[in-house]
């Protein structure tokens, strides 16, 4: 994925200040609990239809990113 932090957004003001899908209110961290309860990406989907494909990977590489800088 090009550039998965345009994907990604840190703002104090939402949700203090936890990583977001950009222009939602949706949690990286959700996306990520909800495939380790073994959600599929299609029913990620479809309880969240703003959810683009593309973000869910930009989650998981967000994910990756943080875990490797530790």
């Amino acid at each position: 994925m090009e550039n998965f932090m345009n994907r990604i957004e840190i703002n104090p003001k939402i949700l203090l200040g936890k990583p977001i899908i950009h222009m939602t209110r949706i949690p990286v961290e959700l996306i990520v609990k909800l495939v380790a309860q073994n959600w599929k990406e299609k029913d990620i989907l479809k309880e969240y239809p703003c959810l683009k494909k593309e973000d869910i990977r930009a989650a998981f590489l967000y994910a990756e990113k943080v875990i490797e800088e530790e």
